[in-house]
């Protein structure tokens, strides 16, 4: 069965996208530990960084899938949302070899991470 051209090329689209958001989250959170390291903050405000990195990385690979799409922006900034999330959940799990958290903090994530992304993708 062959795939149309223009599927593979949305599909590279999107990962070119998320291989932003994640270099993106890698510069963030060095960022987040050198400012943990200099200035000891304390764990509530270490939980905002990371809450904003998730949404600062979703809502630019949403914006740049936006960019590369054209039309229906914001549902590929819902789909880069959504894919960001489950392959931190994928990572996540295959380095812990289990799931830390609750429901709540999995469902809030989930929410951030394609609001993000839908943000991104509207503003494109």
């Amino acid at each position: 069965m062959k795939y149309p051209i223009a599927y593979i090329s949305q599909a590279v689209r999107v990962l070119k996208a998320l291989l932003v958001s994640y270099v993106l989250t890698g510069l963030l959170l060095l960022a987040t530990a050198g400012l943990l390291y200099r200035f000891r903050l304390d764990e509530g405000k270490v939980r905002i960084a990371i809450i904003l990195t998730y949404i600062l990385s979703c809502f630019a690979g949403g914006f740049l899938a936006g960019k590369m799409m054209k039309s229906r922006k914001f549902l590929w900034g819902v789909l880069l949302g959504f894919l960001y999330f489950a392959i931190m959940l994928l990572v996540s799990v295959a380095v812990n070899r289990q799931l830390d958290g609750t429901a709540v903090s999995f469902a809030t994530t989930l929410i951030l991470c394609i609001l993000g992304g839908m943000m991104g993708g509207m503003c494109a």
